[in-house]
């Protein structure tokens, strides 16, 4: 009970600190625009550019085309749940192309000197760059009556961004237990596998929570980047352009979009937290009794 009364209030304070961050983000833009107006600052300040917030508010409520009955908060909420379930769906190939990476090299040392250094090149390829080629190659593509469609290449986007965490964090997990540990083990005769599962993969949790949280942060910036590479329809990605170009009539719009792209990370980032607590709820709390 007093572990739940510790998350609880960890997580009580964390909330408060966060609707401080945001209120003193509000004040800042705010007096950003007010002394704009009595200087010349580097950057526009004009309510094209820099709306005021509760124009931004009232942005959630207007109309999302004229004579339209969806307002633009549902067209939004709209494209973040399908750019949520794009994301997932790339969290889910990544972490486990992440993880089988992990359990190989981790197994074999020869792959590992082999592979870690082409895990490690792949990502310093541009994700702009990369995405008209998966395209294109992606087109390509079928699997019997099933053809590739850019839909898939989102999700291959976003799983190319979310394995790297993983499988960094996987491998060093993986190397974590003692040698103490691994030698009572093989005391007791046990096999590979059973030192995998027994052993390696309950040592490497406190390494791969941190490596999900920012594996899932990587499949939802991978997703919205790739659905406005792509020219993806129907996600935050593309909603943002699409709001973007109507900056000089509604210029509320495109940042209503972005609080949604922000939603959706939060909302992904709530997800793995809920992991977290499952995955860690039977190891010893720092500072319990």
């Amino acid at each position: 009970m007093s572990a739940a009364r510790e998350r609880i209030t960890k997580g009580s304070v964390s909330l408060l600190w966060a609707l401080a961050g945001i209120a003193l983000i509000a004040i800042m833009w705010e007096l950003t625009k007010f002394v704009g107006t009595l200087i010349e600052l580097p950057f526009n300040t004009s309510d094209q550019a820099m709306p005021h917030i509760w124009t931004m508010l009232s942005g959630f409520t207007a109309p999302e085309v004229r004579g339209s009955e969806t307002t633009v908060f549902q067209a939004v909420v709209s494209a973040a749940t399908y750019s949520f379930t794009l994301a997932l769906g790339g969290f889910v190939i990544g972490v486990t192309v992440g993880l089988i990476l992990a359990i190989v090299m981790q197994r074999f040392l020869f792959m590992e000197r082999g592979l870690l250094p082409f895990v490690i090149a792949s990502q310093t390829v541009p994700l702009i760059a990369l995405a008209p080629l998966i395209v294109g190659i992606g087109n390509q593509i079928s699997f019997g009556p099933v053809q590739w469609s850019t839909t898939y290449s989102v999700m291959f986007i976003a799983a190319y961004l979310a394995f790297f965490p993983l499988s960094i964090g996987a491998l060093r997990g993986l190397h974590a237990p003692s040698p103490t540990s691994l030698e009572l083990m093989r005391s007791y005769a046990a096999s590979n596998n059973k030192v995998l599962w027994k052993l390696r993969f309950p040592s490497s949790i406190p390494y791969l929570v941190p490596a999900l949280k920012v594996s899932a942060a990587a499949s939802v910036v991978g997703t919205v980047v790739a659905e406005i590479s792509t020219g993806v329809r129907g996600g935050i990605g593309r909603l943002m352009v699409e709001y973007a170009r109507e900056t000089t009539s509604q210029p509320a719009k495109v940042y209503v979009a972005v609080f949604g792209a922000i939603a959706l990370g939060l909302v992904v980032a709530a997800v793995i937290a809920t992991v977290d607590v499952l995955l860690t709820r039977n190891l010893p709390k720092k500072g319990l009794t």
